[in-house]
């Protein structure tokens, strides 16, 4: 059984991530944790966010990390090779903190965090000013694995919903708190040409239920199609296309990504 350890408050978290809506389209890049360090993962939060990025997402690097494609996988492999930790990671977002207040959510799998201790790995989130948590391989229906820590916490816990979520979405919705991250397609994470129809139909089921936002990840790597989700949601999550970037510059990544970062938020803001 589990047992919280006292709670301090963790209001400030959350009210960073429904700030994150309110001024339009929300842009949200993801990017891994110690790929190709943590030095130049904390140069890219601090430059992204000084470019307008509403949201970062942080992967925690995993070894098997089920809901990735072969990009991100890469990415994994890359920062556990070069050492990285999740107290690593943690040090670095306390660094970030005292010179950025973005919201950060952590996106990473149930095993990390189960070995690092549930009790401690939220505990630690809220200690450096992480704001929310994606867990992709915990379902709804298992949430409560995690969920009463996160509201000790002040942590949000993001919900998913996909084609396949179905009947289950409009459930899903109702519990839901933060955003709703809507995966735009089957499969795996990874650059796509062409994005389901269906991700349009999935976001007007969860407004039939609660006005919550929705940002549409998965897949979207080009400006037209990065400004055609922003119309039909509340905003677009970017992952492997700026992960492949990292990939192909390594430690001269930085400006490559800027500058990709800001023609997306271009794109995206003028649906507005």
């Amino acid at each position: 059984m589990w047992q919280l350890l006292p709670d301090t408050g963790g209001c400030r978290f959350m009210s960073r991530i429904n700030e994150v809506f309110q001024s339009g389209k929300a842009f949200i890049p993801f990017i891994t944790a110690g790929d190709p360090s943590l030095l130049i993962t904390e140069q890219l939060v601090l430059t992204m966010a000084e470019a307008g990025a509403d949201l970062i997402e942080l992967g925690i690097p995993f070894s098997d990390p089920v809901a990735e494609g072969p990009v991100i996988q890469e990415a994994d492999y890359r920062a556990l090779s070069g050492g990285v930790t999740t107290d690593n990671i943690f040090a670095m977002v306390l660094r970030i903190r005292e010179r950025c207040n973005v919201p950060i959510a952590f996106m990473t799998y149930a095993n990390p965090i189960f070995t690092y201790g549930t009790e401690r790995f939220l505990a630690n989130c809220k200690k450096v000013g992480v704001d929310a948590i994606i867990v992709p391989d915990i379902p709804f229906e298992e949430k409560e694995e995690l969920k009463p820590y996160c509201e000790h916490y002040g942590i949000a816990f993001i919900s998913m919903i996909a084609p396949t979520s179905k009947e289950r979405i409009r459930m899903i919705a109702a519990e839901a708190e933060g955003f709703i991250y809507c995966v735009s397609s089957l499969g795996v994470t990874g650059v796509r040409s062409e994005i389901s129809s269906e991700v349009e139909k999935m976001i007007h089921m969860v407004k039939e239920v609660k006005e919550i936002p929705c940002a549409i990840g998965f897949g979207i790597s080009k400006t037209e199609q990065a400004a055609k989700m922003a119309r039909i949601s509340d905003g677009v999550i970017v992952g492997s296309a700026i992960v492949n970037m990292v990939g192909r510059y390594g430690m001269d990544c930085v400006p490559y990504v800027i500058d990709y970062i800001k023609d997306m938020m271009k794109a995206i803001k003028t649906e507005i």
